[in-house]
């Protein structure tokens, strides 16, 4: 065996959500703070999130969680999302993810019964504070980034479902809400390839005309999920992020969760203390909490706290050897559509 590269990660998904930790093999990205980092990896070099978010190392299904040193020295550690479509600043599931291989590998000595981790990204600082019971963490609760709403009750005109409703809201990246009676589906794991293909198409056809610019900070620009969503009848929100290349979140969506929180706060349906559960099409649950009114920029924000559980369930090292003919992977329309 002869690599020329290595990567190290624990493996963990959060509610059903994989979210690969990078431990060892990358020492650093170029950049002064976490926003030039993600600009690097987006703009400059992408051959590390291609090479790990393609076949035959990867899937469409999961992230790469990026663990960097900090920029900000009141955080622990810098943290980026790599994607099959490209660096996020910002996953709630991911972050969990991450907090959970932390502690429990122990990167970040573990306190019980409750450990703190800030987490430096390009969307802020994200402080995650992690219940641990006998060496385990059974629940992170993230502090996430301020949550605006850019616009509510946008319309997009289509030829399928005529005038289709979404808020446009920020929550760590930019969504597109839709309630999915809108396309006349319900969100459950027998219409997810449904779910995810008209997703797609809508997110494409949204940003096509809608640029989504963050207030303060360019590099945040740029609409990057459509999020279905409808009622429980227990006063749940059943959540559906679709991720491209056209798959279901399988958590139940912390940043999206962030922005729905946001919209129900510009309808003046929750006040400081008030939690929703956001609940996933294989039925994970999260919990957003409302803490308090800030503002972004021009926006009326919120601040909210997301809570949620993950499992480490493997640990993978990953090579590249000089021969392999697709050092920065491929991808098949069978598996990643069109």
């Amino acid at each position: 065996m002869r690599w020329n590269r290595t990567i190290q990660t624990v493996d963990v998904h959060c509610e059903g959500e994989i979210g690969r930790v990078i431990t060892g093999g990358v020492l650093n990205i170029p950049g002064a703070t976490m926003v030039e980092k993600l600009l690097h990896l987006n703009t400059v070099d992408d051959s590390l999130r291609r090479w790990l978010c393609s076949e035959p190392r990867s899937g469409p299904a999961g992230s790469f969680c990026l663990l960097t040193p900090a920029c900000d020295p009141r955080a622990d550690v810098g943290f980026i999302v790599l994607q099959p479509d490209q660096a996020h600043a910002m996953s709630g599931s991911n972050a969990i993810c991450a907090t959970t291989a932390l502690l429990e590998t122990g990167m970040v000595p573990m306190v019980e019964p409750e450990s703190r981790v800030t987490l430096d990204t390009a969307a802020g600082l994200v402080v995650a504070t992690a219940r641990c019971e006998g060496g385990k963490v059974v629940r992170v609760t993230l502090d996430m980034p301020p949550a605006f709403v850019a616009q509510r009750d946008a319309v997009i005109e289509t030829a399928e479902w005529g005038a289709v409703r979404y808020d446009l809201c920020f929550g760590g990246v930019f969504y597109a809400l839709i309630d999915v009676d809108q396309i006349g589906l319900t969100i459950a794991p027998e219409n997810s390839r449904q779910l995810g293909t008209i997703g797609v198409d809508l997110r494409s056809r949204i940003a096509a005309v809608e640029p989504a610019l963050h207030p303060v900070e360019p590099a945040l620009n740029g609409l990057a999920y459509v999020m279905f969503r409808s009622e429980e009848p227990d006063g749940a929100v059943r959540t559906c992020t679709i991720l491209r290349p056209g798959r279901v979140d399988r958590s139940p969506c912390g940043t999206g969760s962030n922005s729905n929180m946001a919209v129900r706060h510009s309808k003046e349906l929750v006040r400081p203390g008030d939690r929703v559960v956001s609940r996933s099409t294989i039925g994970g649950e999260f919990v957003t909490e409302f803490v308090e009114e800030t503002t972004v920029g021009p926006y009326k924000a919120v601040r909210n706290r997301v809570s949620g559980r993950a499992w480490i369930y493997g640990i993978s090292q990953i090579g590249l050897d000089p021969s392999d003919p697709f050092p920065l992977g491929f991808r098949l329309s069978d598996t990643w559509g069109g």
